[in-house]
């Protein structure tokens, strides 16, 4: 970035603000803040420069970096802070922090008094702290510091767009990055994709394979191999049992003392396997790799606003990640870096990350916003705008809890949330939980919160935190949880006693209440319960927490595809505080509908009827139903036509005449159209607002006569109703003088006749005005079919003879004329054998 320098402090000068684009390994996160902080020797007036991380490995990492170049320890001339760990002294002048650690300086001094330099580093990640903090940053230099320079620095190509936001230009930075060659590796047939947190385990035996396989292809440097997470890491490192290298783990989870053993290098001769998740994109140099693995799989957040569920998860990674993986294995010499997908798929990938603040929770954000003054964030300059239906369940979300009132302004219990530096549901629990359970315990249980404690903790919150306490302080997790106690105990101020007799099941179930009151769950059976916000959730089978009534939940993610959720951490509550975290889902409906369950007990077709009742609701589970007197006739009414929707015109009464009027009609009305009804199902629920009388219950409609509803369709408005026996008439008279029923049913009319009684008809008869020929099924004398025909004259000169000669030998005492169109018809058999 040396050469940079130049052209960077010139456009800080023109425009106040400056993109800087440069490749990672150039200096833009450690050289370029220690020179414009003057602290180089080049006579660089001294400044001030605040640098914002977006994680906290970055941030320590870059402070004891600089601090390193200038033969100092963090604390000096170089400083970071982060949640739970802050090193500044009285000399510092270039500080790290996080993005959420700047928002929250931010907020308390929006001058930031005493910064002459913001650097927002790595924005390209789009995080949803640094695009808000960002955001902030340029409304105060717009209000209120228009002397404080602003330089966002990015790895990728999307310099113009960051630069289009501040209004600056763009300084491109020239990097000293080796040759790195790429080499595609796909998985062999059959791995799956990607299905929520599952990642198919044999992808990552390919990722294993892939990793021994550049061992051995190179023979000098460490290894950097990609993969979306924890549980991944984990499995790989199993399956690296065994070879010729160090593997160690580099991830947000891994104690502060063995990210920086990574990141400090390996000694002389040793070769190492290093196993990070995206920490290591862009932020963070590992010395010693030559090699890169890529997995090709990524973490996004993703949030199903109207349950309030949030959960990670895995994507493929964009391009622009992946080049920046790739970037990896050319920092200190020639690299080479394998791709686990076929080339072919490079196109297929997104070209940037998701930005968080279209797939994230918003709450905080919102309260951010509000605290700002800008509670739409209408105001904001933001390269994506929240979209608005996650901003208004974030806002639903803040007047619930307090923190925001009806016109969307921060009230005074919103401001001291937001000061928390947790999520508002947390900040809402400790200062609600302070009072009910006493702070000690309160601040335990938020801690535990804030950051999900590891599985081998278990699914019991009271449990998991009983581990924390207990949890040697040189463990990642224990250390940090630690560490967030006494951060939260000393905001939270005042502190009061825990109740006598409390116990810590009864403490952390308040806190995780209070926390989620629309994760209240009551059971359904031993491990499936429905939360009170409409979700269904399972336990897992060896859950210490199944057979409880009631349960408040405190981590649950919903699979994709999934019918329920997987309850990840919860505990043990019961009734009165359920009730006293969700009282405001607490409501009495009078319910009058359908129940597609009620009788469920008798036979299939028979279940499903009116149901009239006062229920009980804490949001959406049902707590208790009784009948409801004398429910209006009205209701009744749109609950009985909302069961002949679900369930049909069966539930009418159907006689055989109402059968056969049916059929008559929809034969009518297929054949002349208009003004004859369509007496289909859909054409009689479309009209049943007309027919239907007034009815309570399943058993009424059983008593409504179909054929009454089919008479009152039929035209009699134009007179055409007095036709129907003779356009369509139900029995048609046959020379023998039987008057035969005429089945409806097909398509074609069918008029099913003993042959005898059909000699001398030398036509077919004829419905619909004579448009439509009867098919006519010749019987034999046993009633079975002998022949079908549409047009009997060629019957009787073609076909009959075939007939006659087959059947007169099976039945002898019947004619069987010659001639039948000049024969005598007959419904009786001869009384001797004479002429045949």
């Amino acid at each position: 970035m040396a050469e940079a320098l130049p052209r960077l402090r010139e456009a800080l000068t023109v425009c106040g603000a400056a993109v800087v684009h440069a490749p990672p390994g150039t200096g833009k996160t450690t050289l370029l803040p220690l020179a414009l902080a003057g602290l180089l020797s080049d006579g660089a007036p001294a400044r001030t420069v605040l640098v914002a991380e977006p994680r906290r490995m970055a941030a320590r990492s870059a402070a004891r970096r600089m601090a390193w170049l200038l033969g100092e320890q963090p604390g000096g001339s170089v400083g970071f802070t982060v949640r739970g760990e802050r090193r500044v002294g009285a000399h510092t002048r270039v500080e790290v922090v996080t993005t959420g650690v700047l928002l929250q300086r931010l907020q308390r001094d929006q001058e930031l008094s005493g910064v002459d330099v913001v650097l927002m580093d790595e924005c390209h990640e789009r995080h949803l702290d640094a695009d808000t903090a960002l955001a902030f940053l340029l409304d105060v230099r717009a209000t209120l510091r228009p002397d404080l320079q602003l330089i966002a620095a990015s790895a990728t190509q999307d310099s113009a767009a960051w630069a289009r936001l501040l209004s600056a230009q763009v300084v491109h930075g020239r990097g000293t990055s080796h040759p790195v060659e790429v080499r595609y590796a796909p998985p062999p047939a059959g791995v799956r994709p990607p299905h929520g947190m599952w990642v198919d385990p044999a992808l990552l035996r390919h990722v294993a394979a892939t990793v021994r396989q550049a061992l051995a292809a190179v023979p000098k440097g460490d290894v950097l191999c990609f993969l979306p997470g924890f549980g991944e890491i984990t499995r790989v490192a199993g399956l690296l049992s065994g070879v010729a290298a160090r593997v160690l783990p580099l991830h947000g989870r891994a104690p502060a003392r063995m990210q920086d053993d990574v990141l400090s290098g390996g000694a002389d001769g040793e070769r190492r396997v290093i196993l990070s998740t995206a920490v290591a994109e862009s932020s963070l140099t590992v010395p010693g790799v030559r090699v890169v693995v890529d997995a090709g799989l990524a973490r996004e957040p993703r949030t199903d606003h109207a349950r309030g569920l949030g959960s990670l998860t895995t994507v493929r990674v964009s391009r622009a990640a992946a080049e920046q993986r790739r970037g990896r294995a050319g920092r200190e010499a020639p690299g080479v870096a394998y791709a686990c997908w076929a080339e072919a798929e490079e196109t297929g990938r997104p070209r940037e990350p998701s930005p968080e603040i279209a797939v994230a929770d918003l709450t905080a954000f919102a309260l951010q916003a509000a605290g700002w003054g800008d509670p739409e964030a209408a105001q904001l300059a933001l390269l994506d705008a929240p979209p608005p239906g996650a901003m208004s369940a974030a806002r639903r979300t803040l007047r619930a809890i307090g923190a925001l009132d009806e016109a969307g302004r921060v009230t005074g219990r919103g401001g001291r949330m937001a000061r928390l530096g947790v999520h508002p549901r947390l900040a809402r629990a400790l200062l609600d939980g302070a009072t009910a359970v006493g702070s000690e315990l309160a601040c335990e249980a938020v801690a535990l919160l804030s950051e999900e404690p590891p599985r081998a903790y278990g699914d019991d919150a009271a449990e998991a935190l009983r581990r924390a306490r207990a949890a040697p302080r040189e463990e990642a997790y224990g250390a940090r949880w630690a560490a967030e106690v006494r951060r939260l105990r000393s905001l939270l101020g005042e502190q009061t006693a825990r109740p006598d007799g409390l116990t810590d099941e009864q403490g952390v179930g308040t806190v995780v209440a209070l926390a989620q009151p629309e994760r209240v769950a009551r059971m359904r059976d031993g491990t499936s319960y429905l939360m009170v916000g409409g979700t269904r959730a399972e336990l897992s089978q060896d859950s210490p927490l199944r057979g409880t009534r009631w349960l408040a939940v405190a981590v649950a993610d919903r699979p994709v595809g999934a019918a329920s959720a997987r309850v990840r951490l919860a505990a043990s509550i019961d009734a009165r505080t359920a009730f006293a975290a969700a009282g405001a889902l607490y409501d009495v409906r009078d319910e009058v509908r359908w129940d597609p369950e009620q009788g469920a007990q008798g036979a299939p077709g028979e279940r499903g009827d009116v149901v009239a009742r006062q229920v009980e609701f804490l949001g959406a589970v049902r707590l208790s139903a009784r009948p409801l007197p004398d429910p209006p006739r009205e209701s009744l009414r749109k609950a009985a036509l909302e069961g002949l929707r679900q369930h049909g015109t069966g539930l009418l009464r159907w006689s055989d005449s109402a059968v056969a009027l049916r059929q008559r009609l929809g034969f009518l009305h297929r054949t002349l159209g208009a003004p004859w009804p369509d007496v289909g199902d859909e054409a009689l629920l479309e009209r049943a607002e007309e027919w239907l009388e007034q009815v309570r219950s399943r058993a009424d409609l059983a008593r409504i006569d179909a054929s009454r509803v089919l008479s009152g369709m039929l035209p009699w408005a134009s007179g055409e109703a007095a036709r129907l026996d003779e356009l369509a008439p139900e029995r048609i008279e046959v020379p023998s003088g039987s008057r035969i029923r005429v089945d409806y049913a097909p398509e074609q009319p069918v008029l099913a006749v003993k042959l005898q009684e059909m000699f001398g008809a030398r036509e077919t008869p004829r419905v619909a005005d004579g448009r439509v020929p009867l098919l006519v099924h010749l019987l034999s004398p046993a009633g079975r079919p002998a022949a079908v025909t549409a047009d009997l004259a060629s019957f009787w000169s073609a076909g009959y003879r075939s007939v006659r000669a087959e059947l007169r030998g099976r039945y002898p005492k019947h004619p069987w004329p010659e001639d039948p169109a000049t024969a005598e018809p007959t419904r009786r058999t001869r009384a001797s054998r004479g002429r045949g």
